[in-house]
């Protein structure tokens, strides 16, 4: 029989996420060093700070991300105040109207 459970379980090995995400860094590194000598001193440096900035704007989402979710994340503070206020919202809302209950109430039946 066909398990359900395990339908959706990845089965990549961790090694292979690893390789694939440092792929891109290996080879900059290596086309860096093959051009490197081919600019002056100038131009590397330039192109340098510029790539630089452009790395540290790639991370920025996940700094920001991780940076959120320390603050309003449902172990911080403000997330646990939240959740708390959720919980509480949910009784508030409008009384539950049922059609049968008032019928019954007008022929005197309850």
């Amino acid at each position: 029989m066909f398990d359900m459970v395990n339908e959706h379980v990845d089965t990549t090995p961790v090694w292979v996420e690893g390789s694939a995400l440092s792929a891109p860094v290996i080879l900059g590194a290596a086309a860096g060093l093959l051009v490197g000598d081919m600019m002056n001193e100038k131009a590397r440096r330039g192109v340098g700070l510029g790539l630089g900035i452009l790395g540290v704007a790639a991370l920025l989402p996940f700094a920001v991300d991780g940076i959120a979710a320390l603050v309003t994340g449902p172990r911080s503070k403000f997330g646990v105040n939240r959740k708390i206020q959720k919980i509480r919202d949910i009784g508030i809302g409008t009384p539950q109207y049922d059609e049968v209950e008032d019928e019954l109430r007008e022929q005197g039946v309850i």
